[in-house]
Order: structure tokens, then C-alpha cells, then sequence
């Protein structure tokens, strides 16, 4: 889309486990532009720091956003972003300062990810109007966020809904997360993509099983502590739906004394990014 150079913009960008997905918008939030980029993981933070505002100048084509939200992996602080672990040295970059510096002129706004997207689809999506509702991230990695009162939760430290992190077993109590397998290894994207690299097709099909057997059993315990009116799943295994929700459906109906709703996000690919946008598009307006 062609706008006059005059048009002030605002730049949002997503950084995922895999990929870094970007968008300008005018201050309304119309997306102008976007693009997608590998985070190519392994060649550690700073890296997919530069490929992503390298990205991002090509996009503003010269211009110098007005705001910029941004949604990450992990809890971002002034010093690092928390439990980040699939981009090595993620959890040491100051993500925060880093950006500052190169958009000096820009206000800055930053949120975990899940979160992001569980604000944008209780605004104007599969969560509006839902109280309380869950919004659960199948993506790289696992997360899920709870909405109450049109609020995303956040928890003392920011790491509300970091279920990945979960016991798995009565053996796991008392034991540090290094000395057991949290949840999100093997309830996961990355995970279901190790066990396909790993596995012939009957013994694969059998971990699927498995998999969303043990997601099952953490949803349901999470859906009879919140009692939601509605879950809803969003990120990239969203795109085995239908694989996904005969299993969950199933254990919920079975379980939780009022089942809730059960339903794929209204934006299941792009929520965050979406979410950092309207991060970006309420700075530009307060300017706060």
C-alpha cells in the first residue's frame, strides 16, 4: 500500500522461537507493510536482534516510527527477558534498552507474547466478552493466559499462565526444573517436531496420542481452578485443529463440573503480533 512519506507510522514486531514476524501501520492501525523473518535461533540473541531491525528499516523505507509495540518470548524487563530459553542469550539481552536505542524517537511498549494476544483476542476477538476466558499458545513453545474482567493477568513477576513450567508427575514435587522435564518439553511445537524427527510414523501417531493426552490433563485441572466461560488455543498447531479438539473436548465434557467453550482463536497465527500492534497504536495515541 502506497501512503504519502508524511504519514506517521508505527512499527510492531512479534519475536517468536522461530521466526520474527513485523508490520507498519498508520497510527490507526491499518498494516501498511509486512514481513516474516527466521530467527535462526542458533546464532544466539543478538543476532536475531539485528536480522529483525534490519528488517524493520526496510519496511519504514526511511521513516522513523512514532511508537513501536513488541511482543517476545519470555517476560521482558529492563535487563533481560525472563524465561526465554529457545533463543539462547534471549534471557541476558535487554530487549527493551536495545530497541530504545535504535528508535530514540519512538514511545515503546513490550509484553510477553501469549499475553499480547490473549488482550487482542478479549478487544476484538474469540475472547470478547468472555469472563473469565483462557487463551492457550500452542506454538514453539506452551503458555496460556487468563482473562478476567477484560484484564489479562499478569502474576506477581509477569509469568501468570507460564503452565510450560508445570509438574508433571507426583515424583516431579520438591525436584529443581533441571532435575525433572517441565511440561513444555514434551507439550509443545518444538517438542512434537523433535518426536517427528526422531520417530517412524506408527510410533509418532502413538505420541501425538500421548500428547494431547497430557495437555488434556493440564487444561482440564486449569479450566476447574478458573471455571472459563470460553477457552481458546492459538499458534501454529492450531493448524491441526481438528486433531486437537476431539481430545480436548472430550476430557473437558468428561471432567470439569461446567465445561467451558472450546474454540480456535479468531487470529490463531498472528494474535501476537496483532497485539503488539495495538500496543504500538495506543502509545502513538497517549504518548505515555
Amino acid at each position: 500500500m502506497n501512503v504519502p512519506p508524511s504519514t506517521p507510522v508505527v512499527l510492531a514486531l512479534d519475536f517468536g522461537g522461530t521466526k520474527t514476524a513485523l508490520t507498519v501501520a498508520d497510527q490507526h492501525g491499518t498494516r501498511l507493510h509486512d514481513l516474516t523473518v527466521e530467527t535462526e535461533a542458533e546464532h544466539g540473541a543478538q543476532a536475531g536482534l539485528r536480522r529483525a531491525v534490519g528488517a524493520a528499516r526496510i519496511l519504514l523505507d526511511g521513516r522513523e516510527p512514532v511508537a513501536v509495540g513488541v511482543s517476545t518470548i519470555g517476560i521482558p524487563g529492563a535487563d533481560g527477558v525472563a524465561l526465554s530459553p529457545n533463543i539462547p542469550g534471549w534471557e541476558d539481552l535487554a530487549l527493551g534498552r536495545e530497541l530504545a536505542l535504535e528508535f530514540p524517537e519512538s514511545e515503546l511498549r513490550l509484553a510477553t507474547d501469549v499475553k499480547a494476544a490473549a488482550r487482542y483476542e478479549c478487544d476484538a476477538g474469540a475472547l470478547k466478552d468472555c469472563d473469565p476466558g483462557l487463551y492457550v499458545n500452542l506454538g514453539t513453545g506452551l503458555a496460556v493466559a487468563i482473562v478476567a474482567g477484560g484484564t489479562v493477568l499478569t502474576g506477581r513477576h509477569g509469568a501468570s499462565g507460564e503452565i510450560g513450567y508445570n509438574l508433571r508427575a507426583p515424583a516431579d514435587v520438591g525436584l529443581a526444573s533441571g532435575d525433572r522435564i517441565p511440561l513444555e518439553d514434551v507439550v509443545s511445537g518444538k517438542a512434537l517436531s523433535q518426536a517427528a524427527q526422531a520417530q517412524g510414523s506408527t510410533e509418532l501417531a502413538g505420541h501425538i496420542c500421548e500428547f494431547i493426552d497430557e495437555l488434556a490433563f493440564h487444561l482440564v485441572n486449569l479450566a476447574i481452578a478458573v471455571d472459563p466461560e470460553r477457552i481458546v488455543v492459538g499458534g501454529g498447531m492450531v493448524r491441526s485443529w481438528e486433531a486437537l479438539h476431539d481430545g480436548l473436548r472430550h476430557a473437558l465434557d468428561a471432567a470439569v463440573p461446567y465445561p467451558p467453550q472450546l474454540v480456535p482463536a479468531a487470529h490463531p497465527y498472528d494474535a501476537p503480533l496483532l497485539g503488539a500492534l495495538a500496543l504500538a497504536v495506543e502509545a502513538a495515541r497517549t504518548g505515555t
